[in-house]
């Protein structure tokens, strides 16, 4: 799958993220859809890393998990970011 094919499938992702992880994920929408867009970029590198797989397909099961961890992983990481420059301010 390609890198535009990880976007889109990003966005997706993003929208399960805000539902999944609503309080975590502070700036509205447009983050959440940023966050899994990354989130889905780095879970399917680190897929390709670990899995040796090569192109994987949008419809696969395996690059929608990794896309989704990728991009709760990412949530999650930035939530603690965020919380802690909210704290310190």
């Amino acid at each position: 799958m390609g890198f535009i094919g990880w976007i889109v499938l990003g966005l997706i992702v993003g929208a399960i993220v805000k539902a999944v992880m609503p309080g975590r994920v502070g700036g509205g929408w447009v983050t959440s859809l940023v966050l899994g867009v990354v989130g889905a970029i780095v879970g399917g590198w680190i897929g390709d890393l670990l899995f040796n797989k090569g192109e994987m397909t949008f419809w696969s099961l395996g690059s929608w998990l990794l896309a989704i961890v990728g991009g709760l992983v990412v949530a999650g990481i930035y939530g603690a970011i965020t919380g802690r420059n909210k704290s310190n301010a």
